[in-house]
């Protein structure tokens, strides 16, 4: 991990659109839902004022399904395929800069494959957070994105088709993965082949993880979530970069490149929300099934085409201001919430008024408070050029 000063001010040749679309996904990640899920708890769960309990539903994941309504879902569990989404994005602009400046692909292969695994234990360092030992799991967003970020390096620059044909053999291989994996006794359907705590990717997992060193084994993830996801979660991040190998070539126009985007996502929501409603493939983003991965890639996809519109076909950048900070020092903003955001708090309430935390409203506050600290860390870091980059 290195920290780079004085260098070319960020908005010099960059797609504005990617920083406002990381700028939103980091502010709202490293702002942990502002303690929206939690103040409906306090405010008496199901009790609480209905528009208190939708927000909540909008501020945490849920239990199993993704999919409501049948393109409905919860925005916080779009945080993480957006996440990862960006990283691929990102990878076209990345290593078109690195080879311009005179790196052989053998040095570019050695900062891809060096980055996935320092992403890699940086997740696993980050579960193991206020624990008597290393927690070796792999299911940390940064964890996922590093297990994946090494192999997706060979694909970046590669055709449209090649990407396609990739992303086409991997989900119908996870989707066979799970399906020829013997469901329970009692069970019937291929839904049944997806049902927390008996899939395939969690019984890897409970052979896998007791490889490492642990005081007592490893029995399953409460919340389901398992190594492999990082699998199919590859293919999100895939998309990323034909869409960012989209964004950077020069050949057409931006509104043929919005419109794209567009009719790219239509087709992923489509395909995704039909395997989901027919129950061939549940729309789970806790083991990242194959439908999950295409619904949830349809709305990166078009709010990247949002974005791209008002930000760089529009011109209408000044809102994005305050995001921008947050995301170009995205590793910082992530470490911080993990590491540091009860502490934050804890000197807030030392420091001011018992009133401001008091009730419902409080955790609220409290959230909101701790972000504003981050985000003038981020600022006075933006200010001085001082970028943390892996």
């Amino acid at each position: 991990m290195a920290t780079k000063k004085n260098e070319k001010p960020p908005e010099a040749g960059r797609l504005h659109s990617l920083d406002a679309y990381r700028g939103l996904v980091m502010f709202f990640l490293a702002a942990s839902g502002f303690g929206i899920a939690a103040a409906a708890k306090k405010a008496g769960g199901d009790a609480a004022p209905e528009w208190l309990q939708t927000l909540a539903f909008h501020n945490s994941h849920p239990e199993w399904v993704s999919q409501f309504r049948i393109v409905g879902f919860s925005l916080w569990d779009m945080i993480q395929p957006s996440f990862m989404f960006i990283v691929g994005v990102s990878m076209p602009w990345s290593y078109a800069k690195r080879a311009s400046l005179g790196h052989s692909w053998a040095k570019r292969a050695r900062h891809a494959w060096g980055r996935a695994l320092i992403l890699t234990l940086l997740g696993v360092f980050l579960q193991s957070m206020r624990q008597p030992e290393t927690n070796w799991l792999f299911t940390n967003v940064l964890s996922q994105i590093g297990l994946g970020y090494g192999l997706l390096f060979f694909l970046v620059g590669k055709s449209f088709r090649l990407q396609v044909v990739v992303a086409v053999v991997v989900l119908i291989g996870t989707w066979l993965a799970f399906v020829l994996y013997p469901s329970p006794a009692d069970t019937a359907g291929v839904a049944a082949h997806f049902q927390q705590g008996t899939t395939v990717f969690e019984a890897f997992d409970r052979w896998f993880l007791n490889l490492f060193p642990r005081s007592k084994p490893f029995e399953g993830h409460p919340g389901g979530y398992a190594t492999l996801n990082f699998v199919p979660a590859f293919v999100t991040m895939l998309f990323g970069v034909m869409a960012g190998q989209l964004l950077r070539d020069r050949e057409g126009t931006d509104r043929e490149k919005l419109r794209r985007l567009a009719i790219a996502g239509a087709v992923c929501l489509v395909i995704g929300s039909v395997l989901g409603i027919t129950g061939i493939c549940p729309v789970v983003k806790r083991i990242w099934t194959p439908s999950w991965v295409l619904f949830s890639g349809a709305y990166c996809l078009w709010l990247l085409a949002l974005l791209f519109w008002i930000v760089d076909m529009r011109g209408f950048r000044k809102w994005t201001f305050p995001f921008v900070v947050v995301g170009m020092n995205p590793i910082t903003a992530y470490v911080m919430s993990m590491t540091i955001r009860r502490w934050t708090g804890d000197q807030l309430k030392t420091h001011l008024p018992d009133a401001w935390f008091a009730g419902a409203g409080g955790v609220v506050v409290e959230a909101c408070l701790v972000m504003a600290v981050f985000w003038l860390i981020l600022w006075w870091m933006y200010r001085n050029r001082v970028f943390v980059r892996i």
